[in-house]
């Protein structure tokens, strides 16, 4: 089912991003998620696609798992990084192929050590080109990135809310943030959207913080801020694990229902392909918000078939959402 019509029924959507794994521990960890996740109901469940395509046959193996074996709806990212025009046509016809109705259009970024991005020399440099490109093809519901806190290579956030606004003409139906920690921050952003002629459904993108270094970590290279009450918190707490991790479900429940109470149409969960936060956090949220889709009968949990390569940058957060355009 198309994301952008579950995105209609009014009630709130959930969803989870997934990478895949890098080996069989990564297997059995992307296992015990998928099967404690499967029966929250996500609206739909979210897949990367690694720097330099170097998980393209991971990724349409595991969103065609998900959905022929979880019933669940996948949403398949798809970057520009080092693909030549013909070789995203290609990757299209495969994920249409496969059934897959939903596409994620990225510009991404390049393998870490490579420099600034550079399309290729038949490539495409936007994720506008990437949306443009996989409508002419396709009719895929496109979604896009967005950062609340403006694209770490913008100028400005008014130049990054120009090139969103490309995106959107080319064809992306709704958009997925950057994670960020100050709700107020998504709010001001949405505002300034919608007073720029982005009308499309804008979903917070949330990751429950289980580890100080981490988040420090992830926030560096994404350009989001942590409030100073919450970092000095945090820092505190650094050498206490579980103290670290009630504190960041703490945190996250209470700002999703912030975003949920003041009309944000769903949360996206980055998952890290781990479940027990996200879990605690969703299982919080369902007692007030019903899902938004249906279950899709009774479905077992499969095991996740084996098969995924090495992916030297699966624990790195979802950098193939930058999407300058």
């Amino acid at each position: 089912m198309r994301i952008r019509e579950l995105l209609a029924t009014g009630r709130p959507s959930f969803s989870f991003e997934f990478f895949p794994p890098k080996d069989e521990p990564g297997l059995d960890l992307l296992r015990a998620a998928l099967g404690s996740l499967h029966e929250l109901q996500p609206t739909f469940v979210s897949v990367t696609y690694g720097a330099g395509g170097s998980t393209r046959r991971q990724t349409l193996e595991l969103v065609s798992t998900l959905r022929r074996d979880y019933g669940l709806e996948p949403l398949a990212h798809l970057t520009c990084v080092e693909a030549s025009r013909t070789e995203l046509l290609t990757v299209l016809d495969g994920l249409a192929a496969a059934g897959i109705e939903n596409v994620l259009a990225l510009r991404g970024d390049p393998p870490p050590g490579s420099g600034p991005f550079t399309p290729h020399p038949d490539g495409l440099r936007y994720a506008s080109e990437l949306a443009a490109l996989a409508k002419s093809r396709h009719s895929f519901c496109l979604g896009g990135a967005c950062y609340p806190e403006g694209h770490v290579e913008a100028a400005s956030l008014d130049e990054d809310l120009r090139h969103l606004k490309a995106k959107v003409t080319a064809g992306c139906e709704y958009l997925i943030t950057q994670l960020f920690f100050d709700n107020q921050r998504f709010f001001d952003f949405v505002g300034k959207a919608r007073a720029a002629g982005i009308g499309v459904p804008i979903i917070p993108g949330i990751m429950p913080i289980t580890s100080v270094n981490q988040v420090e970590r992830f926030t560096k290279l994404c350009g989001a801020a942590i409030p100073e009450p919450l970092l000095s918190e945090l820092r505190q707490l650094r050498d206490d694990h579980h103290a670290v991790l009630s504190l960041g479900v703490a945190q996250a429940t209470a700002q999703c229902l912030e975003l949920l109470h003041r009309g944000a149409p769903g949360i996206h969960f980055y998952t890290l392909n781990k479940s027990p936060a996200t879990r605690t956090i969703l299982t919080a949220l369902r007692t007030v918000y019903p899902p938004a889709r249906e279950p899709a009968g009774s479905i077992g949990v499969p095991p996740v078939r084996s098969g995924f390569s090495h992916r030297p940058e699966a624990d790195a957060p979802r950098t193939d959402t930058t999407t300058s355009s």
